[in-house]
């Protein structure tokens, strides 16, 4: 007789068998037939609102595996949130201007940039920006990052651009923005001026010299023979000298060498002495830097004074406290250069060449510059000391290239007219990590005045015009309504394709003379200002979201980015941050912790990833990390990754394979009905959901990972499952503990397949279709569980609690007679325990000591019997292994004596006997 055929196996449609980058696509397809996002938004309708509005990618080349971490990290967020119970949609967006598309556009050989106008050569730019985004949508899909595709955002798009113009328009109202010739960041390799947010910190050598500027009138405070010292990094700068900076509280010295007399900051006298190999150093006066205003030098290769000034930005860190001071090349420079009315002299053009301002040198590269004019001041004799020194240097963060400070017309944005008004709303924001507020505080409380144009073309053109004959710029409310209104119609390459005229309201005169002729401007926006107004021109614009946004979540760059830019402007329109919480996240290395870098080779592709191992194991690792640092990834990583996934996905397929026939309206077992196993298995559910609960609203997605993981294996495949199996497996269809076990099952499966829908939406829905009674018809549509904490039982959970330690020293003992060959599997064992008086008195509150150690036969002795020599000892217990007298029965495999006593069933036990007949009677 086979008696297999009516065992209680289990048995189910459900496949279970991963095949994820197979599988994937298909579920993919489904969500898209029946436009999931749509379903989950109408079941949400009405509800309260939460807004994660997403910082734009750049629409330039695949995505790599940061973006992925971002996207999911999104998409994590926005999923729970909805499960919630709140009404969160996502829109997607992409930032599409600036230089990196029209360097590609250039260096694609395809176009001839200097053969074609500015509005044909923005439509390549267009072109090419609008493919990469359709490229990067079916990346980023892929992933399983759900939202309004379709409708994404695009800085690009004109009903963007009319809405940033508006931005621009609000800040000129207030008065926040103005034309200034102000040093700035330059970069020659992108000939255009540069924000603070894009400029990073790279290794340079430069020449480091000490030069001397003889005393021309000393005031009868310098001797006429004395020189001042200065030191400075950049050589190239000295054409644009026109003055000497002195800190006015500093002591100065003159001091003798030899026959020369040099003047330096007392204090750094020691340090200059051993730069310069002085010997025989004599101090002749003493002075203070207030006493040298007004005393003028000669420049050391020019005919021309330079002034000495007193200014509070001299310090005594490095050099020699004389600072060589270029108003055309440093903010500093600048200040005090305005201040003594010295006027400012930039002789370095566009790309970088000295111009005819700087005779002797012009046309050449400052770089290249630097040693002409060290060969200058050697030939002039006023060249003390030379050396090279490695130091950190600002760098255009597109090209990679040095940028240097230079004076240039730009239009900026003043940050000091509401510089506290934004300090007072980073305290309104809650920041995760918590020194987010600090950085964007110091940052914000340090930075000067934003200058937001740039020297190109790809991007939104500043919206002004200049009358012809007078030269006053000209921008109001009405032009401004006017230019906002035409580029929502035709976009912004209006502005190089109409006249003038087309761009004003009719009727337009200059305010300042009355002439009706105008000149465009020609400059576009800093693209900072472009992502930077998307709180506006996209929680503005869309009728489904509302401003301020609930989060914005980033790299942790972009605190001087994204961050920053999207506080300047959504305080200076709107008065207040336009986010009410921002989560940052750090960068994505290599295995070894190591940079990536396309050259070295040791990228992580998520798209590859994704087709070799499936974007749930993705989702799986980013949810693993502790993303607020900087986390590592390789393949290493993620097949351990796939190995935690397999254990979650095993403990739902075990769940489904035995809840078939189970009817959860009629077949659910009450709590208080239950043993105490299954009491405690579902305490420890809801508490494990109440952890999840908590990790998902506090964005730690790894206590998520962890909890969810740690469940599945401990308390129920190690635990629950393994005891339970016996039951599930051989007791009758309808037996009460069989059906209060299912009923456990039941609750674990549409628990856990609800907590994990955010982060492995695939797996969850795949589950979702198989889980008995379901009408839902996507586990998206549904919300995430209760805990029900009035189940909670402290002195239950103590109690078992500390069974399962002896558990654990019982398990041990099994394992090493396993080992030792006393036997082969646990239900061959019977197993005599030892317990000292407590343990004693636990065990014998136990029903069932041989299902809950899964051995045939379980003998307790009484507290204080003689311990035999070869049992397993431990704290609290000792565990004596022996091989189980009887038959081992067929069907449920226990090792008793009782296997054959039915003679109609010679191979079953009599349990199995029993369930066997009444199968058959049925």
């Amino acid at each position: 007789m086979e008696y297999g055929k009516t065992l209680n196996l289990p048995v189910t449609d459900f496949p279970m068998r991963g095949n994820l980058p197979q599988a994937e696509p298909k579920m993919q397809a489904w969500w898209d037939e029946i436009d999931i996002y749509k379903l989950v938004q109408e079941s949400r309708k009405g509800k309260p609102k939460y807004i994660l509005h997403d910082g734009p990618p750049y629409a330039n080349g695949n995505i790599h595996i940061g973006h992925a971490m971002n996207k999911i990290l999104k998409d994590f967020i926005v999923r729970y949130k909805s499960m919630m119970g709140y009404d969160a949609p996502y829109i997607p967006g992409w930032d599409t201007h600036g230089l990196p598309i029209e360097q590609a556009i250039a260096n694609s050989g395809k176009v001839d940039r200097k053969q074609m106008s500015v509005a044909e050569f923005r439509e390549y730019c267009k072109a090419y920006a609008l493919d990469w985004i359709a490229k990067q949508k079916e990346q980023f899909q892929r992933l399983s990052v759900r939202g309004d595709w379709e409708n994404p955002y695009i800085t690009l798009l004109p009903e963007y651009e009319a809405q940033q113009v508006r931005v621009f328009g609000e800040m000129v109202r207030k008065g926040y923005i103005y034309k200034g010739l102000k040093p700035v960041y330059w970069s020659p390799s992108s000939e255009s001026a540069l924000a603070e947010a894009e400029i990073e910190y790279r290794e340079k050598t430069s020449s480091s010299i000490y030069v001397a500027f003889d005393v021309r009138d000393g005031k009868g405070k310098l001797p006429e023979d004395a020189a001042i010292i200065i030191w400075t990094t950049t050589p190239w700068t000295l054409p644009a000298n026109l003055g000497i900076s002195v800190h006015p509280e500093f002591d100065y010295v003159v001091a003798q060498v030899g026959a020369k007399k040099f003047v330096v900051a007392e204090g750094l006298l020691a340090a200059v002495t051993k730069q310069l190999n002085w010997e025989d150093v004599t101090v002749l006066s003493k002075v203070k830097g207030a006493e040298l205003e007004y005393i003028t030098c000669k420049h050391p290769f020019y005919d021309r004074d330079s002034l000495v000034m007193t200014g509070e930005h001299v310090t005594l860190d490095a050099g020699t406290g004389c600072v060589h001071t270029a108003p055309g090349h440093g903010e500093d420079d600048f200040v005090i250069g305005q201040r003594y009315k010295l006027g400012v002299l930039c002789p370095v053009d566009d790309q970088g060449h000295m111009t005819s301002e700087a005779p002797g040198f012009e046309g050449v590269f400052y770089e290249k510059a630097n040693k002409q004019i060290i060969e200058a001041l050697t030939e002039s004799g006023h060249l003390l000391a030379l050396s090279q020194m490695q130091h950190q240097y600002p760098h255009d963060w597109r090209t990679k290239k040095p940028v240097i400070y230079r004076a240039t017309e730009q239009w900026f944005a003043s940050i000091d007219k509401f510089r506290g008004q934004m300090l007072e709303q980073i305290k309104e924001v809650k920041w995760t990590p918590e020194w987010g507020e600090t950085r964007l505080h110091n940052m914000i409380a340090d930075r000067g005045d934003w200058c937001i144009s740039r020297q190109r073309v790809w991007g939104v053109p500043i919206p002004i015009v200049y009358c012809r004959k007078c030269n006053h710029p000209l921008v109001n409310e009405a032009t401004i309504e006017h230019t906002a209104n035409l580029f929502a119609e035709e976009g912004s390459n209006a502005w190089f394709i109409r006249n003038e005229k087309d761009l004003l309201p009719e009727g337009t005169v200059c305010s300042e003379c009355g002439h009706d002729e105008f000149r465009k401007e020609t400059d576009i926006m800093d693209v900072w200002f472009d992502s930077g107004s998307s709180h506006y021109g996209v929680l503005k614009a869309h009728p489904e979201l509302q401003w301020p946004a609930d989060l914005y979540l980033e790299g942790s760059d972009q605190y001087r980015g994204w961050f920053n830019s999207s506080l300047i402007t959504g305080v200076a329109v709107e008065g207040s941050a336009p986010y009410k919480a921002v989560l940052s996240h750090g960068f994505t290395l290599d295995g070894e912790g190591n940079k990536m870098s396309k050259s070295i080779g040791n990228t992580v592709d998520p798209i590859k990833v994704c087709g070799n191992l499936g974007a749930d194991i993705l989702r799986l690792w980013v949810s693993s990390v502790d993303y607020q640092s900087d986390v590592r990834i390789s393949d290493n990583i993620l097949n351990q990754i796939s190995e935690g996934y397999r254990k979650i996905r095993n403990t739902l397929r075990f769940l489904l394979g035995n809840l078939t026939g189970f009817n959860a309206e009629t077949d659910r077992v009450p709590f208080e009905q239950m043993n105490e196993l299954e009491r405690y298995t579902t305490i420890r559910l809801h508490k494990m959901t109440e952890k999840v609960l908590r990790a998902y609203e506090n964005y730690e997605f790894h206590v998520v990972y962890q909890e969810i993981h740690r469940f599945c294996a401990i308390e129920m495949s190690s635990l629950y499952m393994n005891v339970r199996k016996d039951c599930l497996y051989a007791e009758g269809t309808n037996d009460a503990s069989r059906k209060a076990a299912q009923t456990v099952l039941y609750d674990v499966l549409y628990m856990i397949t609800r907590l994990i829908a955010p982060i492995l939406p695939h797996t969850a829905d795949e589950v979702w279709k198989y889980i008995p009674g379901i009408e839902l018809l996507s586990v998206q549509l549904s919300e995430m569980p209760k805990p029900e904490t009035a189940l909670y039982d402290k002195q239950l959970e103590e109690k078992w609690d500390q069974f399962l330690e002896v558990r654990d020293e019982v398990l041990k003992a099994l394992e090493e007679a396993r080992k030792t060959k006393v036997i082969g599997d646990s239900l061959q064992a019977s197993v005599c325990l030892y317990p000292d008086a407590k343990n004693a008195e636990l065990l014998s509150q136990m029903d069932r000591l041989d299902l809950l150690f899964i051995v045939s036969k379980v003998h307790v002795h009484a507290a204080g019997d003689a311990v035999p020599e070869s049992a397993w000892k431990s704290p609290g217990i000792a565990v004596e292994v022996k091989i189980a007298k009887g038959d081992k029965c067929e069907r449920c495999w226990i090792v008793t004596p009782e296997v054959g006593q039915n003679e109609q069933y010679p191979t079953l036990c009599a349990r199995c006997s029993e369930v066997i007949a009444h199968n058959y009677q049925e």
